[in-house]
């Protein structure tokens, strides 16, 4: 069986997407829909850059989005089942018909806009904590946070030995410190706009919510494993409520790529800019083949 995933923000780069554009009217449709639905070239910013205004939030999950999906119709496979990291979610449930390119694209854009300003009114960051067992990060978690007095919580569960911590600048500072007392390999502060993935996301959260209420899901044609769960769904009201608690709750990769491959996908195929998750599929699951189509 086929599991398809979908890359989500880090994996945007100048000049993605433009060679499919040139080569496919496909790609170039919906390129051109979304140029015209948002009301700004994001072409020009997916072709050319800047580098410094596509990394923004608001512009890179737009970005990210659009050149997946269009490739994604333009290779025109059936994967068995779907899953997409963080905002690659929204990419697997347009893929799965849950949602029309229309809406995945306004709330792709409106969940970008609302995560930036989220991370503007509450400063925050990420730190990437490599070569430690997950529980222990966890732990190192709560400690910062009882010692500090403010949040931090693990983000994102990359594969194995790799996770992301996000949270207040101080308790992720401290969390870093910790674990490279702990004996961790690697614990690096990343350049993001915000503490994605934890309690200081909770404006966007609110502001979602009622986004959200106004945008019809349809059950998927095939399983969605949800970031929140790691779990297949495949109920339209669940994968509503998914997307919304994504906001403030951690990306469990590394639990939705075994729970895939103890469900039979024994190939997965990357679609979109980047190899992140190629990568991380390599260092989780063993005995499997792996594919790419950027």
């Amino acid at each position: 069986m086929k599991a398809y995933l979908f890359p989500g923000q880090g994996s945007q780069k100048v000049g993605m997407g433009k060679d499919h554009y040139s080569s496919s009217s496909l790609f170039k449709e919906y390129v051109d829909t979304a140029d015209e639905l948002l009301g700004y070239s994001l072409s020009s910013l997916m072709f050319e850059g800047p580098s410094e205004e596509l990394t923004q939030t608001m512009h890179t999950q737009p970005a990210i989005f659009v050149h997946s999906y269009a490739l994604y119709r333009v290779l025109d496979k059936k994967p068995d089942m779907v899953a997409g990291h963080s905002l690659g979610e929204f990419s697997a449930l347009t893929a799965a018909d849950v949602l029309s390119f229309e809406d995945a694209l306004n709330l792709v854009a409106k969940r970008g806009e609302l995560m930036q300003n989220a991370g503007e009114e509450q400063p925050g960051t990420m730190a990437a904590i490599i070569g430690m067992d997950d529980e222990l990060v966890d732990q190192i978690c709560v400690d910062s946070s009882k010692e500090t007095g403010k949040p931090v919580v693990p983000a994102n569960y990359n594969c194995p030995g790799q996770l992301v911590i996000s949270g207040d600048v101080e308790a992720v500072e401290r969390a870093v410190e910790m674990a490279k007392e702990k004996g961790c390999r690697l614990a690096k502060i990343l350049p993001v706009s915000g503490a994605f993935h934890s309690p200081l996301m909770k404006s966007a959260y609110d502001e979602f919510s009622t986004v959200l209420t106004g945008v019809e899901f349809e059950n998927p044609r095939f399983p969605v494993y949800s970031n929140v769960t790691a779990e297949p769904v495949i109920n339209r009201n669940a994968l509503k409520e998914n997307v919304l608690q994504q906001l403030v709750s951690p990306v469990k990769w590394t639990q939705t790529l075994k729970n895939m491959h103890d469900n039979q996908a024994e190939t997965f195929v990357e679609v979109g800019p980047g190899k992140v998750l190629q990568g991380l599929v390599k260092r989780t699951l063993k005995n499997i083949s792996i594919e790419g189509h950027e």
